[in-house]
């Protein structure tokens, strides 16, 4: 799985706003009063649907190019950068318990120099990960 996908979305202007949606993701729509606030919307809708569709073990469609989609009148294409790192900091940031084993005398050394020991670990994998 990518950690960075832009997609086209498509948005059309009604009396309250604007509805949008992205033609590559079944169901995924939204609204907003403002072209901003739309595309924020569905931005989070996007992340609500790659995480069911990861959760169902299903593929991630890739985007569609902006020129092949078919417009109707009052329909413009705005793109979509949705980071899936990101999504998982704001709304996966659950904490798991995980058991380790480390050599004692590190482990002395740390206790010593009041190491937080979950701290050092996840720094460490963000930073094997590359992860900002």
């Amino acid at each position: 799985m990518k950690n960075k996908y832009c997609y086209p979305a498509v948005l059309q202007k009604d009396e309250n706003g604007y509805a949008v949606w992205i033609p590559d993701i079944d169901g995924c729509n939204s609204f907003g009063e403002t072209i901003a606030e739309a595309v924020a919307s569905v931005n989070e809708a996007l992340g609500l649907c790659i995480e069911v569709m990861t959760e169902k073990g299903k593929d991630i469609p890739e985007p569609s190019n902006p020129e092949d989609i078919k417009l109707e009148k009052g329909q413009f294409i705005a793109i979509v950068e949705f980071d899936w790192i990101e999504y998982q900091k704001k709304y996966c940031s659950k904490a798991v318990k995980k058991t380790l084993t480390i050599p004692m005398y590190l482990n002395e050394l740390a206790e010593k120099e009041h190491i937080n020991f979950s701290s050092v670990l996840r720094e460490a994998l963000e930073n094997r990960l590359h992860i900002q």
